[in-house]
């Protein structure tokens, strides 16, 4: 009797596909197969197999051939992503495409025929790669003519600009005709390639020396004792939320766990937010169990990423360390998650398919048996929830780690009563310049926190007051001073020379407004001329490169660090004494929930760099509302009392972590078709809500924050909930329903979004 498998075709649709399983083919869940779909042959993967029942449809398709003897994905994780797919309503084949190591994928263009294989790489270690010549590809400081540009050429000039140099085998996997679009941009002279042998794995090219575990203090033993007691089935509970200040010694109890787990024989997982922590985490983990431990990230070369999942798959290493994509690795015997810094933003993936890698962290870590660990000196408000429901277990490190490192001292600047020093810059106070003074005279560091990148935020008409703006996006340009002065767009990367003459009202009157990294290194260095400036930005430095502007400051080749958030992210600086944040209100005034919370965070982290060992620490806040409860609670290092706050508004509210949230996202060129499709599906879930006993609020459809994006209108409507079953129902509707509507426009329904711009 014929067998037939369901399989996960690596494409977006909406459902798994069924093929009949030729006679003498052995198939089992997670394997690999080249499948036939509209004349083409594409990579899948084998969900299920099965007789088929004899009322079977007319006759399918056969699978082609199998790729992997070994499955691809071991059974848990194959679960795993399944309930991913389903939870978020994406597409299965996405999903699956997320876990499986980009080099094999990227040979599938050269099959020909059914039943053609492509060839595996089966390589040991990364080294053996780099005599491979590889094509990179980096934007000019050229300037394109305004509108010329258009689809994947605009598209590869975008991401060249906002991450710098990639791999063309990198941009292919984003644009399909990459190598067209280059070609082009390099006759326009936008862009230039160059040809050279492979940078090695920049995680294993020297060797590290081991360390000796440090004597833990009595709150990081109490808390090592509890998690080990869960790993080892002591304890019948299997989460727990590691609440420490910053510097504790979190990362140090994670060793601990990590420790423990693989003497049992099993695997870990560790995420963190942020690519550009993951050197100094390899570098401590490494120093600790060698180099049994795999990279896994997005900015790794797909060689690279498929020599980590090949080390993993085969069971040869068993630690998995990196950002939210690191959340697929192929783990062997998965017995401990750790999730570093829970509360960040970039744990949730905010293209294809939008999962949050904290909350499938917890889902992973339940289906495989494993012990879970989020860890936070700022815990977000859906794990303090989870604790208060006996979820997970919480465990407190009230104090620093080192001896004699304590808290910073914290002190608020009114700008609304101190206007600009000595500087002349409204952000650089009298205060300010003081404390900066003071830092440098006793031979310490500074660090210098301004969210707000390139040299001015925006250009103003003194004449009529209007605002040069993004051509493709309803935002205001940012001047930015290098490559001779360019107004960019940080949404969609448009850029265009620096303007003289007002467009509305042709007065040559423009005038830079505010204060952006770019100006504020200019200010301090000459308002400082003695000291060494340096700065840590996405326009100077993006994944590797950070780590050598911060190896300057740990160094000490830098005295004053000015940055956006990369330098507030868990970077142990032990001379750095002031941490000086300009404008602490920028991030309150987002039209986002959660906008306290995040700003809350951001201070406290921040804060956190300074004084982190023997030399106490200073912190300067200015704000001009220094009464915000953010603010305020930021300044007494006082997050339960935040958290209590914060949580009560809440509820009170009906937002997270009391209400469950979906986003649906609509958006077209045309700005009427936009409008329509939204209040179409505003009224179907209208319709459908009342079915469910109008257990889902729905509102909306209205204009998104940010209106227009990329040339494109933006419309969102908002289903909410405290029935996650009432709310999925509506959703997976309007999903439905999205399938079927105009094709000019694009639909994205999100589950528990983060992003509300």
């Amino acid at each position: 009797m014929p067998q037939f498998a369901d399989v996960a075709v690596l494409a977006p649709l909406g459902r798994a596909l069924t093929y009949e399983v030729p006679a003498g083919m052995r198939l089992v869940p997670g394997q690999r197969v080249v499948c036939p779909l509209r004349g083409r042959q594409l990579l899948g993967v084998v969900l299920a197999v099965g007789v088929r029942p004899p009322s079977a449809p007319r006759r399918l398709q056969c699978i082609g051939a199998v790729v992997d003897e070994i499955p691809a994905l071991p059974e848990e994780l194959l679960r795993f992503m399944r309930e991913l797919a389903d939870y978020y309503i994406a597409p299965i084949g996405e999903v699956m495409r997320a876990a499986l190591p980009a080099v094999e994928r990227d040979k599938l263009a050269n099959l020909r025929v059914p039943g053609e294989l492509f060839a595996l790489d089966r390589v040991d270690g990364a080294r053996e790669l780099t005599v491979r010549k590889v094509l990179y590809a980096s934007a000019t400081d050229a300037v394109e003519v305004p509108g010329t540009l258009r689809g994947q050429a605009a598209g590869v000039l975008a991401l060249l600009r906002s991450h710098g140099e990639l791999t063309v085998s990198r941009l292919e996997e984003h644009f399909g005709n990459a190598r067209a679009a280059l070609k082009k941009l390099e006759t326009l002279g936008l862009v230039t390639l160059a040809q050279r042998e492979r940078e090695p794995d920049p995680y294993f090219t020297e060797a590290m020396p081991r360390d000796a575990p440090p004597e833990l203090t009595e709150a990081q033993q109490h808390a090592a004792s509890r998690i080990l007691g869960a790993l080892d089935g002591s304890l019948e509970l299997k989460g727990f939320l590691l609440f420490g200040v910053t510097g504790s010694g979190k990362t140090e109890v994670y060793l601990r766990a990590i420790e423990a787990t693989l003497a049992q024989g099993r695997g870990a997982l560790v995420l963190v937010p942020e690519i550009a922590l993951t050197p100094q985490l390899v570098a401590r983990y490494r120093a600790r169990f060698g180099d049994d431990v795999a990279v896994v990230h997005s900015g790794l070369s797909a060689r690279d990423r498929h020599v980590m999942w090949t080390k993993l798959r085969e069971g040869r290493v068993h630690v998995a360390i990196g950002a939210r994509s690191a959340l697929f690795s192929p783990v062997p015997s998965l017995g401990l998650v750790l999730v570093d810094e829970e509360h960040e933003a970039t744990f949730k993936q905010e293209e294809g398919v939008r999962y949050h890698a904290r909350d499938m962290a917890l889902l992973r870590a339940h289906r495989a048996g494993a012990v879970i660990v989020l860890g936070s000196a700022t815990p977000s408000l859906e794990a303090v929830e989870l604790a208060r429901r006996g979820k997970l277990e919480e465990l407190r490190l009230p104090s620093r780690a080192h001896a004699g490192a304590l808290l910073p001292e914290v002190t608020l600047v009114d700008l609304r009563r101190n206007r600009g020093g000595p500087s002349g810059e409204r952000l650089l106070p009298l205060p300010m310049h003081r404390a900066i003074e003071a830092t440098l005279a006793a031979g310490h560091q500074a660090i210098l926190f301004l969210n707000r990148r390139g040299f001015a935020p925006s250009v103003v008409c003194e004449a009529c007051g209007v605002v040069v703006t993004c051509p493709a996006c309803s935002v205001a340009l940012t001047y930015h001073r290098a490559g001779g002065g360019t107004l960019r767009c940080h949404y969609c990367d448009y850029a265009t020379g620096h303007v003289k003459v007002c467009e509305a009202c042709k007065a040559p009157a423009l005038t830079l407004e505010g204060l952006g990294t770019e100006k504020l290194e200019e200010a301090i260095a000459k308002a400082f001329p003695a000291a060494r400036v340096g700065r840590l930005d996405r326009d100077v430095a993006a994944g590797a490169e950070a780590e050598v502007v911060l190896d300057r400051m740990r160094n000490g080749e830098l005295d004053i660090l000015v940055g956006t958030q990369m330098v507030t992210k868990g970077h142990d600086l032990p001379r750095v004494t002031l941490v000086g944040v300009l404008n602490a209100d920028a991030a309150l005034s987002l039209p986002d929930f959660r906008a306290a919370e995040r700003a809350f965070s951001l201070l406290v982290q921040v804060a956190g760099r300074a004084g982190r060992r023997d030399l106490r620490g200073r912190v300067l806040i200015q704000t001009r509302n220094p009464e915000h409860p953010a603010v305020a609670h930021a300044a007494r290092h006082d997050v339960l009392g935040f958290i209590e706050k914060e949580l009560a508004e809440r509820r009170e509210a009906r937002y997270p972590p009391y209400f469950r949230l979906v986003l649906v996202r609509v958006d077209a060129v045309d700005e009427e078709v936009a409008r329509a499709a939204a209040q179409d599906l505003g009224m179907r879930a209208r319709v459908t809500a009342p079915v469910l006993d109008r257990r889902v609020e729905v509102l909306g459809p209205s204009a998104a924050p940010v209106a227009r994006l990329r040339g494109r209108f933006r419309f969102r409507l908002m289903l909410r909930s405290a029935d996650r079953k009432a709310l999925r129902l509506v959703a997976v509707e309007l999903a439905s329903a999205a399938q079927h509507m105009d094709h000019r426009v694009r639909i994205v329904v999100d589950v528990d979004p983060v992003a509300m711009l």
